[in-house]
């Protein structure tokens, strides 16, 4: 039994969360679920039990835990309750602080070191943890702390150009040939920038942009991950992004992050929280972000509202986009925005009216994009296609067949030698949908070639 001096280490770790015994107890059963060891009784009374040693988890119990708290699931095999916890405890409360160096750099080589690649078609962090995440990234920001130079290999400025162009190369590779393809580059291009940092001899201002380059190249393995349907794996590699930007003092990486991250919420998670990461984003980055950067994060919080079913933030949030975009490119634009113009938003504005029931508007909207210049054949294939099967999906709802199927044939020439999941997904939801109308000969023939 725990003693009324010692403090057993779930309640401290529960307490991180701000977290009830009640809440605590809920958000463990949606992190039971989520695994699929299906419910778990989340009662008050089981976490007091457990907290105070008069009883201990069953082991899925504690797989759950494990999850819910960031910590290696192998740990709750190799040893007893609450060992593996008490064990873990100082490792977490380190790693949970984004402003701490050290536990920055553990976490990245703990990424960097590999393991086992699960394909979970759903996420791990539950709304309250995510929550608990952002803030301490916004705490550890404002603190705005400068890297410590602690290694011995000597990194220089133009050693940081280099890494910031091959993350501009690989961006537009992922864009040209999609996830599948891109992931294990990413990873290892992860890898080698975390190799830099764990030796890395530095001034503030080059270690501030070391720390970025991972920070950047966490959020690239992230994007490539959930793109390719590893949603688990992306979420460790978006709050290994958010831990670097922090350590390198840099809001607009962080925020760049999240609103990829937003995306992945409203796919897999709850658009909600998708919402409350661009705000988070937002709040962070004002008086420090250019208006395009703004743009972009006010689409996003457009495009996350349509899923979250309010059309008046959504409409607000694309008037935002375009007015941002009216002030034009400026020099200190950082080089990842390089996608972000009218076309893009109009794009998201088509989304977004199909996703709120309106197709005719959202194929206005698709259209406006196209006027815009919008260069998804040539830049951004992948993309495009998605697009374009939401298109044909609108024209479908409208019950166009001639023009859905016209649409859905350009979708697929897009996505000739590009390999994304998600891409191939959105196609695949759009042939089950013409499904119903096979006995039309021009759908019957799209659904016969793209088998």
């Amino acid at each position: 039994m725990t003693t009324s001096s010692e403090r057993h280490p779930l309640a401290v770790l529960r307490e991180e969360l701000g977290l009830s015994m009640a809440g605590y107890a809920r958000e463990l059963d949606a992190v039971h679920r989520s695994l699929g060891l299906g419910g778990l009784a989340h009662e008050r009374q089981k976490i007091y039990r457990w907290e105070k040693g008069l009883a201990s988890p069953e082991p899925s119990a504690q797989q759950a835990i494990a999850v819910l708290h960031g910590i290696p699931v192998s740990l709750v095999v190799e040893k007893p309750w609450p060992e593996w916890l008490v064990g873990a405890c100082g490792r977490v409360n380190m790693t949970h602080t984004f402003g701490c160096q050290k536990g920055t750099v553990e976490r990245l080589s703990d990424l960097a070191a590999g393991g086992p690649v699960d394909r979970r078609q759903f996420l791990v962090m539950t709304s309250a943890a995510l929550g608990a995440s952002v803030a301490d990234w916004q705490d550890a920001v404002d603190a705005m702390t400068a890297p410590v130079s602690t290694g011995r290999r000597q990194i220089t400025g133009g050693m940081v150009d280099h890494l910031e162009q091959r993350l501009d190369h690989l961006r537009h590779l992922d864009d040209a040939v999609g996830s599948s393809q891109l992931r294990e580059l990413a990873v290892a291009e992860f890898g080698f920038i975390v190799g830099l940092v764990k030796e890395a001899r530095f001034d503030e201002a080059t270690g501030r942009r070391l720390y970025s380059a991972a920070a950047e190249a966490a959020r690239c393995c992230a994007w490539v991950h959930f793109d390719d349907g590893f949603h688990a794996q992306a979420e460790r590699y978006f709050d290994a992004s958010l831990r670097a930007s922090a350590t390198a003092g840099d809001p607009l990486t962080g925020a760049y992050a999240l609103s990829f991250r937003a995306i992945q919420q409203y796919t897999a998670g709850d658009p909600r929280d998708a919402v409350a990461l661009l705000e988070a984003a937002r709040v962070q980055t004002k008086g420090r972000a250019t208006p395009r950067f703004r743009a972009m994060l006010a689409a996003r919080a457009a495009r996350s509202h349509s899923k979250a079913g309010d059309r008046r933030a959504c409409a607000r949030a694309l008037d935002e986009a375009r007015d941002f975009l009216e002030a034009g490119v400026h020099d200190d634009d950082p080089a990842y925005l390089y996608w972000v113009d009218l076309g893009e938003v109009e794009m998201i504005a088509g989304s977004s009216a199909l996703e709120l029931g309106d197709p005719r508007e959202a194929i206005r909207r698709f259209e406006a994009a196209i006027d815009a210049d919008y260069a998804g054949d040539d830049q951004y294939p992948r993309t495009h296609a998605i697009y374009l099967t939401r298109a044909a999906n609108a024209h479908l709802t409208l019950r166009d067949l001639d023009q859905a199927v016209a649409v859905a044939e350009h979708a697929v020439s897009c996505l000739g030698g590009v390999e994304s999941a998600r891409s191939t997904a959105t196609l695949g939801e759009l042939r089950e949908k013409l499904t119903a109308h096979r006995h039309i000969a021009i759908v019957r023939d799209f659904l016969d070639l793209t088998a």
